[in-house]
């Protein structure tokens, strides 16, 4: 396949992360994945419990009311049935919520070959999930190879998750349904992630820093165990790519919520649709006597450009 030129405006948005060596040098056709025009999209929600799927169609619309992001949302509550999806199909560039993806990848390898993780693994996997460290996600990257994460993706039936090329892992192509099918091997038993491998994951995910708590966890009722990654990335196209993947445990009410948002002026523009999605899910779902969840810090858009 022919390399495409990088246009300078692409490359300049690309240039913090090459300069630190999270990227590979060459990029593969990234720039036109995700650049076709959105068509008009509704939320559709289906529930066996009486009432729920309207209010919460009906609110995450609400949420996304005058708000220049594109968004897609995907969550699902096992229990009730209970499903909402809005552009849920559409691709974008993962940002660092594709972590998840490479230690799930990781254990799913060494479940195979009947191995626990080596002690550099478990550091390097702690470092990428909790602090979205970039260097340890690279190196990760490395040794598993495209071809182990596409054939986890295969097992996981991820099937519209395309890995990035030439190491831009923070361009692997995602959806807001994969998402959701990946937290449905790490929260519930299957045939694809063991016991063990899913409480890794998600310790993991509830250990993310303060700084990083933000997205699908605003609003969620207090005594619910917060499983949550985020992503965030700039680029001369379709501005910040801004996402979070959160599951919520607890209360006899388990459920997860994929947020993904481009188009995004600014980082702040992402979060705030993110978190709105989620404080309209959370109300639907939750008791209503319970206190919500406040993200504990504001994210600042000085972080990396690709964390």
């Amino acid at each position: 396949m022919t390399e495409k030129r990088i246009r300078p405006r692409t490359r300049a948005a690309l240039s913090v992360a090459l300069a630190a060596g999270l990227l590979a040098p060459a990029l593969t056709g990234a720039e036109t994945a995700t650049a076709a025009t959105p068509r008009p999209s509704r939320t559709v929600c289906v529930s066996d419990r009486a009432g729920q799927a309207a209010r919460l169609a009906r609110d995450i619309t609400a949420a996304l009311h005058g708000r220049s992001a594109t968004t897609a949302v995907s969550l699902r509550v096992p229990a009730t049935h209970t499903r909402c999806t809005l552009r849920a199909d559409r691709p974008f560039d993962s940002a660092s919520v594709v972590k998840v993806t490479v230690l799930a990848t990781l254990l799913w390898d060494a479940e195979k070959h009947g191995r626990t993780l080596t002690r550099r693994e478990s550091r390097l996997a702690t470092a990428m999930i909790t602090k979205s460290d970039n260097g340890a996600t690279s190196a990760l990257w490395r040794q598993l190879k495209v071809v182990r994460v596409k054939a986890f993706l295969r097992a996981a039936g991820m099937t519209r998750t395309v890995p990035g090329g030439g190491g831009y892992w923070g361009l692997t192509q995602i959806t807001a349904n994969d998402e959701e099918k990946l937290l449905e091997r790490v929260t519930r038993r299957n045939t694809v992630l063991g016991d063990r491998s899913r409480t890794y994951i998600l310790r993991l995910m509830r250990g993310v820093v303060p700084s990083q708590r933000w997205g699908t966890p605003a609003g969620a009722p207090r005594g619910t165990t917060i499983q949550v990654k985020n992503g965030w990335l700039s680029r001369a196209a379709h501005g910040w790519r801004v996402h979070s993947i959160g599951a919520f445990t607890g209360r006899g009410h388990d459920y997860t919520l994929t947020v993904l948002t481009q188009d995004n002026a600014k980082m702040h523009d992402g979060v705030a649709a993110i978190q709105a999605v989620a404080r309209a899910v959370h109300k639907d779902l939750g008791p209503r006597s319970a206190t919500p969840y406040t993200p504990t810090r504001a994210p600042q858009e000085a972080m990396p450009a690709v964390p």
